[in-house]
């Protein structure tokens, strides 16, 4: 199993599969999946790919999600072999996209042909959901496919996205829910002049300290169980036209928040107009809620993956919730159980990318264990 998944894994990453370009990964993917009796549906909107393929026609839905696009190389001479050569060097394998997610997306294509080979009169369903745009902006990826498939009323129960969840072992965390996240763009308005004759002009740079200054040391809650205390970070903030003879006409701050299910967007955006009220201040501010918080409790496809991890890898996983947001998010509001399982995450968009071709074959076989505990009675 080990060297079909290492083979496909580097057929994939061979591909400069710039998001949202999918360079043909997609279709290599799709004539494995073709051949073994997937139904193809193609759902491309603007410039993203996706594809949702599926092998049976009744309940439960089970589903593996990837990406197959992936973020830009940077400089390639940092790299010690080219980014898309797919070079092996002492069983790991190098290239971008190889841990984020091309590794884990072979495994998928390799467990789901090995379970399908095995059990081809299986109970439920077997589907793929594989988008392009995950690395942009997300917005004509898995969110518009989870959108069709709502719309027609189909459903899936469980999902195991192939995010690299793992930290310092194979399979030692399962992400099982993640926080949410918003961005505030606010434009503070003063009013422009002379730094000479500040009785003429109005800063905005100072009547915003006081704001800034609960705004950033505002205490959202204290987190539960299952997340950490939600967190605001300033991203950025800028004023001034660079001189240093004029008082700014504007200052603008964007700040991002990653909350958890103690406090929802709403909240959020009344708890901050109203600290701006209360400062007096001119403003706008627009917002951009990128994902609300999801959270899987164990159950079946937990303890599946737990039992599977156990017997494959001889590791028992820790849960987590921490980290950035993925497409799992989407996929959530489905209602579906949704979990990241995937390999080593440390070199994730780094120079030198790479995974361990032994922990592929690995993950392959979990993920077919998996396949057999949602469907196998």
């Amino acid at each position: 199993m080990k060297k079909e998944v290492v083979n496909l894994a580097q057929q994939l990453i061979q591909r400069p599969s710039i998001s949202p370009d999918d360079q043909g990964c997609q279709q290599l993917i799709a004539q494995r999946l073709e051949k073994l009796g997937f139904t193809l549906e193609w759902l491309p909107f603007n410039d993203t790919l996706n594809l949702w393929a599926k092998h049976g026609n009744t309940s439960p839905v089970i589903a593996f999600a990837g990406h197959t696009d992936v973020v830009p190389v940077g400089d390639e001479s940092q790299w010690d072999y080219p980014p898309f050569s797919a070079k092996i060097i002492d069983d790991m394998l190098y290239g971008r996209g190889a841990a984020d997610m091309k590794g884990s997306l072979a495994a998928m294509v390799i467990a789901a042909e090995e379970y399908i080979k095995n059990n081809p009169n299986h109970q439920g369903t077997v589907a793929f959901l594989i988008t392009s745009d995950e690395e942009a902006a997300a917005k004509d990826g898995t969110v518009r496919v989870v959108e069709t498939l709502m719309a027609r009323n189909e459903k899936i129960d469980y999902c195991l996205v192939g995010e690299p969840s793992s930290t310092a072992e194979l399979g030692d965390i399962i992400k099982n829910g993640r926080r949410g996240s918003i961005t505030g763009n606010l434009y503070i308005q003063g009013i422009q002049g002379h730094v000479a004759y500040p009785a003429l002009a109005d800063n905005p740079v100072h009547k915003a300290i006081p704001f800034l200054l609960e705004l950033t040391t505002y205490q959202w809650d204290n987190g539960n169980d299952f997340f950490p205390p939600t967190s605001l970070q300033i991203a950025n903030i800028q004023a001034g036209t660079g001189a240093n003879n004029v008082i700014p006409g504007e200052l603008y701050i964007q700040f991002n928040l990653r909350y958890c299910t103690e406090v929802d967007d709403q909240i959020i955006k009344s708890t901050v107009e109203k600290m701006l009220k209360k400062h007096h201040l001119s403003y706008r501010i627009d917002w951009n809620l990128s994902g609300k918080p999801f959270l899987t409790k164990p159950g079946k496809l937990v303890n599946s993956a737990i039992t599977s991890l156990q017997e494959v890898a001889d590791i028992t996983p820790k849960l987590d919730t921490s980290g950035g947001t993925s497409d799992g998010r989407f996929i959530a509001l489905m209602g579906a159980e949704v979990i990241e399982l995937g390999p080593l995450n440390r070199t994730i968009h780094k120079v030198n990318e790479c995974v361990s071709c032994q922990h592929l074959g690995v993950l392959a076989q979990v993920y077919q264990r998996i396949l057999e505990r949602i469907l196998d009675k």
